[in-house]
């Protein structure tokens, strides 16, 4: 597969806009692995082969282990993950897809249980921003390094 147009230097004030959301996101007081694991659910949904490196790079390097990192993609499967773990993949999951799952609310009433509005708001914009990464990502056919 060959990249498209490199994004960053065709529209470096977008760039810089959504790259300023990252940041904002990630001070919001999310838990770190929280925001890994949006990250790489939303990746693995959308088939973005840059952002599913990159996260999973990211989250060995933050101590996660393989055999969480390897079974994200099927967490349903697994003991793995915390009740909160799970009701942030669910509603990735959810969310990524709301075009076929249009919101659960089931996932909505599980992450209610265990969330605060604020930290459902943040926890949605979380999986908003990695959604546009993945979207221009797979669109233009960013590559990870070799």
């Amino acid at each position: 597969m060959t990249q498209r147009t490199d994004f960053y230097t065709a529209s470096p004030d977008a760039m810089k806009a959504l790259i300023a959301l990252e940041v904002a996101v990630s001070k919001l007081g999310l838990e770190k692995s929280l925001l890994e694991l949006i990250k790489l659910r939303a990746s693995q949904i959308n088939g973005c082969g840059f952002c599913v490196d990159m996260h999973t790079t990211d989250m060995r390097k933050a101590g996660e282990t393989e055999r969480r990192i390897n079974t994200v993609c099927v967490w349903r499967e697994t003991p793995f993950f915390t009740e909160r773990e799970r009701a942030v993949l669910a509603w990735t999951e959810a969310l990524t897809q709301v075009s076929t799952s249009h919101a659960p609310d089931a996932d909505y009433e599980a992450l209610a249980a265990l969330f605060s509005p604020k930290e459902m708001v943040d926890i949605s914009l979380a999986i908003c921003t990695i959604n546009s990464w993945n979207r221009l990502g797979v669109g233009f056919r960013k590559q990870p390094a070799a």
